[in-house]
């Protein structure tokens, strides 16, 4: 039987422990050292980047330097990961004729994991593998996986979520969520889980490690013997330490921010809502990660999890996706009652869609803001629509016009600044008062044959009201509004009535670059 080490040096910096990655790479290739499991931890929390991404396009800086959490990158690829202080790294250095495998795939990830699953299985959690790289417990990931190789040698690294901190995650890392919302954190739980959600509590550090180290042993056919670092291979940390710990290597991949952008959507199926964000790398086409959520019931709740996974790092061709959505319900037949395979295509397209407003001079940070009806952004300004509907909360509490139509256009609020612009475009302005009178407003300019429209309301008005507008039949473009709204208030149904009592405010500028399109 084969004698293997086990390396636990405990807590280290991101910056060491990425170190050593390399360093043990290098020392496993020229052969001065024995095939090695090793187990990882962090203080403090880290976020680690995959070699070939972008800091800017995936990390909140800021954030992370207030919080006190390390940055740094691997040596291996994939996507960016967060390490808090309670979770468990492992990794797997060996010759890859040990495996009789030459190169990596599905497969070899998937035995490379047997160890993690039946040491989770041995604590009474059914976990299972998820290609391309995942681990996960009823569809729900608890372990990610990644390698890299050197001459005849892999490295094969993979998480153990312990306690996990999803709220500080979100805060930590760029993902396809459009607003850190408490709703939209409570949908990522549903994403991911931990060993403490899982058992109701958290086992010992030891009894973990050795239930890991028994699982490695049982499932390689190996003696795992604790060991320490060599000397060369403290001689050689010394010398790479540095290294990891420059900016120079942090920041070895720069790329604009705004080339890697979320694009959201939302589209009303038959059997509920379906809100779709995506992570698109704008450079290459292609989607980094995709979170689709909505109101509509599906069975088994994973199949969404797994379209998700489906869409990771699939170019933004909207024939190629469709294919493999198609294939995706002909193979799995999930059970979604009123939503097909089209409607989540037409939900995808319509996220993609949003990345040709930027043709438009519209910054891709701002694209979420827009809303359209009926029609996709280029055919509504091309129209050039010649009506727009401001909503009466964005006028100044104390104004004498609040609930009319009229403005005095005396620059006191929002309204005012918009009532300008569109007067200097030649368009006609008509202030809503409540909804029944924004339903009568568009009835009427669809009987004087208008083709289109430009309006102002907030997100949560139109995801409430897309089947409302679309019943009109006129093509419009919708742009978000500012400050709290009625449905952050819990204040709908004052505001459907058109007795809204607090002031909101219209984005002037993004308003102004609508219709700047629409010229």
């Amino acid at each position: 039987m084969n004698t293997w080490r086990l390396l636990d040096i405990g807590q280290l910096t991101a910056a060491e422990n990425m170190a050593l990655d390399e360093v043990i790479l290098k020392a496993k290739n020229i052969a001065i050292i024995p095939n090695t499991v090793r187990f990882l931890q962090f203080l403090p929390p880290a976020v680690l980047l995959g070699y070939h991404q972008s800091l800017e396009q995936e990390i909140r800086v800021d954030f992370c330097k207030k919080a006190g959490i390390d940055i740094n990158r691997r040596i291996t690829g994939g996507g960016t990961i967060f390490f808090d202080e309670t979770q468990i790294g492992w990794e797997i250095i060996c010759e890859k004729d040990f495996f009789q495998r030459g190169i990596a795939d599905t497969y070899f990830f998937e035995r490379l994991s047997q160890p993690l699953i039946s040491f989770l299985n041995e604590l009474g959690i059914n976990a299972s593998f998820r290609p391309r790289n995942d681990i996960d417990v009823n569809g729900r990931k608890i372990s990610g996986t990644g390698g890299t190789e050197e001459g005849n040698v892999f490295l094969f690294q993979g998480t153990l979520l312990v306690d996990f901190d999803v709220a500080t995650m979100l805060k930590a890392l760029r993902i396809p969520i459009a607003k850190l919302k408490d709703k939209e954190i409570d949908q990522a739980k549903d994403r991911v889980t931990c060993l403490k959600w899982e058992l109701g509590y958290v086992p010992s550090l030891l009894e973990l490690k050795s239930l890991l180290w028994k699982n490695f042993e049982k499932e390689f056919n190996v003696v795992l013997e604790p060991g320490g670092l060599t000397t060369e291979e403290n001689t050689l940390f010394m010398e790479k330490k540095s290294k990891f710990e420059s900016q120079r290597w942090i920041n070895k991949i720069t790329l604009p921010k705004d080339e890697q952008q979320v694009v959201c959507s939302i589209l009303r199926a038959d059997g509920g809502l379906i809100k779709t964000c995506l992570m698109i790398n704008k450079r290459f086409n292609r989607i980094q990660s995709a979170f689709i959520t909505g109101d509509f019931f599906a069975y088994p709740k994973r199949i969404i999890f797994d379209l998700e996974a489906l869409l990771k790092e699939t170019p933004a061709d909207i024939n190629i996706i469709s294919k493999k959505i198609i294939d995706f319900f002909e193979k799995k037949k999930p059970q979604i009652p009123g939503v097909r395979s089209i409607d989540f295509i037409n939900a995808i397209d319509r996220a993609i869609g949003k990345i040709q407003i930027t043709h438009f001079g519209i910054p891709l940070s701002l694209v979420n803001r827009i809303f359209t009806v009926n029609a996709p952004f280029a055919e509504i300004v091309q129209n050039s629509p010649r009506h727009l509907l401001l909503p009466y909360c964005s006028k100044s509490l104390e104004c004498g016009y609040r609930y009319k139509r009229e403005c005095a256009v005396c620059g006191g609020c929002s309204i005012s600044e918009a009532f300008k612009i569109s007067q200097d475009r030649d368009m006609q302005v008509t202030t809503i008062l409540n909804f029944e009178d924004l339903m009568n407003t568009l009835e009427k300019l669809r009987l004087e044959g208008v083709g289109s429209y430009v309006g102002c309301c907030c997100e949560a008005f139109y995801t409430k009201h897309i089947e409302d507008f679309e019943r009109k039949k006129i093509p419009g473009i919708l742009v978000d509004i500012d400050n709290t709204t009625c449905y952050e208030l819990g204040k709908s149904k004052e505001a459907y009535d058109g007795k809204f009592e607090s002031q909101t405010d219209i984005n002037i500028d993004l308003l102004r670059m609508v219709l700047d399109a629409a010229l």
